[in-house]
């Protein structure tokens, strides 16, 4: 692992929960980069961390400045500036020695209802959200192989996820928790998320990954199993059906397993959500 020191990474949207989580996780081994798009003093202070926003910046400068041969993209905001966005990281990575990782979702199969998704299945979305995710993987696919790798994730909670603190806030103030009684999911940490790319990254992996848990949960009995950890509050429920039977969302690993040590339970996401 002599190498490692020599990737520069530069992480697109690297004050975000997961941005944060992947830059922690990676920051010992590599040089680092990062863009925010809302500056606090500590961003700003740092050397490595360049202000950015698609809204309104050209991507193009800061992959001039950096110079990076790995990109990981975890960009979150308007979808027709974040599209102009890839499309010129796309052109960067076409022209020189460097690869993307993108963080897309497991929504880019929310049409298919009736089982979990695979890396090869064909992907179909009924949301704006699943077809923006859709649009910029079709992107990237016309790349060489080796030039990109695509994780699909499900839900994510861990310590400190916007989804466990809104269920904390939400308690706090005696309002409905959301919860979908017929929705199969599968989930996973920020922790789990950013081992695993350094583990792409460390073994020059490409291609599609899904990197949710190995079992399926339905949402509901997730929530409130999250909830009952959390026994300060009686908790309100609003029980959402987009069905009648029970639906999928969730994307299960077939082709591209990673190591045993690499993967999660949900059981697992739940201790790490609620310590």
């Amino acid at each position: 692992m002599l190498h490692k020191k020599k990737h520069k990474i530069l992480i697109l949207g690297v004050n975000g929960f997961i941005g944060n989580a992947i830059y922690k996780e990676l920051c010992a081994y590599f040089r680092v980069f990062g863009t925010y798009a809302t500056p606090t003093n500590s961003l700003e202070k740092n050397k490595q961390f360049f202000h950015y926003n698609h809204e309104e910046d050209d991507v193009v400068e800061i992959l001039e400045a950096t110079k990076p041969s790995i990109i990981i993209s975890s960009l979150r905001g308007n979808f027709a500036t974040q599209t102009i966005a890839h499309q010129h990281i796309t052109e960067y990575v076409k022209q020189h020695d460097c690869k993307i990782i993108f963080l897309s979702s497991a929504n880019v199969f929310d049409a298919y209802k009736n089982y979990p998704s695979y890396e090869l299945d064909k992907t179909l979305s009924a949301s704006i959200y699943g077809h923006f995710k859709i649009k910029i993987e079709n992107m990237l696919m016309r790349l060489p192989k080796r030039k990109w790798a695509i994780l699909r994730l499900p839900m994510i909670f861990g310590q400190g996820a916007p989804r466990v603190e809104e269920i904390k806030t939400l308690l706090k103030e005696k309002l409905p928790i959301e919860i979908f009684p017929n929705l199969i999911i599968n989930v996973t940490t920020d922790d789990k998320l950013s081992q695993q790319i350094h583990y792409i990254i460390n073994r020059n992996k490409s291609g599609i990954f899904h990197l949710g848990s190995t079992d399926l949960i339905h949402h509901d009995e997730f929530i409130k199993e999250i909830v009952s950890s959390l026994i300060f509050y009686k908790p309100i429920y609003k029980q959402v059906y987009t069905t009648n039977d029970d639906r999928y969302l969730a994307v299960l690993p077939k082709e591209n397993l990673l190591p045993k040590n690499l993967q999660i339970q949900s059981k697992e996401v739940l201790k790490m959500s609620i310590l």
